[in-house]
């Protein structure tokens, strides 16, 4: 059963039904499209991804109203155990700290309720404002992708390997 998140300054709950024209409209600004894309019809794009089985989803809520999703997944082989999270944002609430305050709260999360030692994030390598935020969570790059992510200019776009180990998480400042 997903869990309600409490951080510093945002919430994460599970995402309802009701937040998909709230997260279209989101993944629509430009900034966001730019990264997560998702055709022409974004509505469909976001109901598609709840119905991803393999991923629990949390809409970010900042002062009662929704402001971007986050959502992880794990790799239960037993050797290879570790989680994976995306996020994405309202530009309009970005250099706020609240995407930091995000990925912080789901890393704390993940390690103590779940158990996971490792946890990765996978950023565009010229993202460097997604590169600074996970950076502050504790996150160290360990690679660089190439080609990793074709994208909406139809090339293909290197992506940034990062992960978080279980005593290396910042705490908030």
């Amino acid at each position: 059963m997903p869990t309600t998140l409490r951080g510093a300054q945002v919430v994460l709950r599970p995402t309802a039904p009701s937040d998909v024209p709230v997260l279209a409209a989101i993944r629509a600004k430009p900034e966001v499209y730019a990264r997560w894309r998702g055709g022409e019809d974004l509505v469909a794009a976001v109901r598609e991804d709840l119905a991803d089985s393999g991923a629990e989803h949390l809409s970010i809520e900042y002062g009662g109203a929704v402001i971007g999703m986050i959502q992880w997944a794990a790799e239960t082989e037993p050797d290879y155990r570790h989680a994976s999270i995306d996020i994405y944002l309202d530009p309009a609430v970005h250099g706020r700290g609240l995407g930091t305050d995000a990925v912080r709260t789901l890393a704390r999360h993940l390690i103590t309720d779940h158990g996971h030692h490792r946890i990765v994030i996978d950023p565009a390598a010229d993202n460097a404002a997604a590169i600074r935020c996970y950076g502050k969570v504790g996150f160290r790059p360990v690679g660089l992708m190439r080609s990793y992510e074709r994208g909406p200019d139809g090339r293909w776009h290197d992506g940034l390997l990062m992960d978080l180990l279980a005593e290396e998480i910042t705490e908030a400042p």
